[in-house]
């Protein structure tokens, strides 16, 4: 039995169940990149330069975590999906069971690699003399809270491959009203500035996994699932790491690209520091909707895939493309033209918004291509063909988007803005990458019905 929160994609219409699933990943990606753009907007309003160049590299730092749990998340996503797609409910027990187990090894090995390294990962970041102190608290103590980052992932993960965004959704707005709570208390009453913006994070990811929890077990699953489920399965194990693991690598990987991007921004001076920072903060909410068509094409396709029903999937994520790019241009506009009122909202030294103004006027027409990009990533995750991800993201950044902005940057008269235009140019490579693999992929899929 289906929960009524729950979306079947494998029949009727498209275009409309697939905006109603994206518009709540939407939603909890807008309010997840709230409650991590709080630190740094409130440390911008009452700390100074190094503090926000503190903020802005740690937590640079600590995505490259998130981005590694996503890679499995979207593992469990598209095998319970398949189930799902598959009519074999009674099967993702199991497979939520195996999630649970992988993702608690995983929180304590990045827990402890995070609290070990944070110093040697602020001086590969370079960060500023000024700033490295900040950098280092924020990491070691966000670090701290890696297992509700994990907890708050896995049970994501398992309601998208569901067919339901909207209880994610309401975990992350719990997250994001407890992080507003405790960095206007922390930093702006009790003046702990970066060490107290870092408490609140793991204490907003704490209280929104305890009442996610809370929440969970007064919803009607359509399967049986009980604690007698969680444990080394090696068959669902297998798929999820087969699944997830090329993503969480391409997505590491690519998350240290910009981290190098980063660095490459830090050794010019702090304002440039600062300024990065800041722009990748506007920079992560502008990636939202391409991100949320992505996660809605996975969660699509895996269905369907698991139905047999290629034809529908593939025009999933020709959907996508259509409807993500009309928000991808809305994006463009406010990125170029209104950088500097966007940049103001996370800073108020005037050298550091220009410098974030600068990077995102350079960055913003990258917006044009990522749902491009992101419908076809979300195909190939749907169907299971994540090294193909996983070869495009790794090929994008260190071919195209690492080499170009230090290319870019040691041009004599080189600005930020002038750096913003590598990330533009990588994805440019990555719909090239992606239409070839797409063709080749087909004609794979086609010999195999045939």
């Amino acid at each position: 039995m289906r929960n009524k929160n729950s979306i079947n994609f494998t029949e009727g219409k498209i275009l409309s169940p697939l905006l109603m699933f994206c518009l709540p990943i939407f939603a909890a990606l807008f309010l997840q990149a709230m409650y991590g753009a709080v630190d740094l907007m409130v440390i911008g309003q009452f700390d100074d330069a190094a503090g926000v160049s503190g903020v802005g590299t740690g937590s640079a730092v600590m995505m490259l975590v998130t981005t590694i749990i996503n890679g499995f998340a979207v593992g469990t996503t598209v095998m319970i999906g398949r189930r799902i797609g598959e009519n074999a409910p009674e099967k993702a027990g199991k497979a939520i069971g195996a999630s649970i187990f992988l993702f608690a090894i995983l929180s304590i090995v990045l827990t402890v690699l995070m609290l070990v390294y944070a110093e040697p990962l602020a001086r590969l970041m370079k960060a500023p003399e000024e700033a490295f102190d900040e950098t280092v608290t924020y990491v070691r103590i966000c670090s701290s809270g890696i297992i509700f980052i994990t907890a708050y992932n896995v049970i994501g993960g398992i309601f998208r491959g569901l067919g339901n965004s909207t209880l994610p959704m309401i975990f992350v707005a719990i997250a994001c009203v407890v992080n507003i709570i405790g960095d206007l208390l922390f930093v702006a009453v009790f003046k702990m500035n970066v060490a107290g913006a870092a408490l609140a994070t793991i204490m907003a990811q704490m209280v929104s996994v305890i009442l996610s929890l809370v929440i969970i077990r007064r919803q009607k699953l359509p399967f049986k699932f009980t604690l007698k489920d969680i444990g080394f399965h090696k068959e669902e194990l297998k798929t999820i790491i087969k699944i997830g693991s090329p993503i969480s690598f391409q997505d590491a990987l690519t998350h240290f690209s910009f981290l190098m991007i980063n660095a490459i921004t830090n050794n010019i001076g702090l304002a440039e520091s600062a300024g990065y920072g800041v722009a990748e903060r506007v920079t992560g909410f502008i990636f939202l909707v391409p991100s949320a068509v992505m996660s809605g094409i996975t969660a699509f396709v895996a269905q369907n895939y698991g139905a047999g029903k290629l034809d529908r999937a593939r025009q999933g994520m020709k959907t996508g493309i259509f409807a993500g790019s009309i928000g991808g241009l809305v994006l463009f506009l406010l990125g170029f033209f209104f950088a500097e009122p966007l940049s103001s909202i996370f800073a108020n030294d005037p050298a550091v918004i220009e410098q974030a103004a600068l990077y995102l006027k350079g960055f913003s027409s990258d917006c044009l291509l990522t749902c491009t990009l992101f419908s076809f990533i979300g195909y190939f995750n749907g169907c299971g063909e994540t090294t193909c991800v996983m070869l495009q993201g790794i090929t994008a950044s260190f071919l195209f988007r690492v080499p170009l902005s230090w290319l870019l940057a040691n041009i004599e008269g080189a600005s930020l803005m002038t750096i913003g235009f590598a990330a533009p140019l990588a994805t440019v490579y990555g719909i090239i990458f992606c239409i070839v693999a797409y063709i080749l992929i087909s004609k794979k899929q086609n010999k195999i019905i045939t």
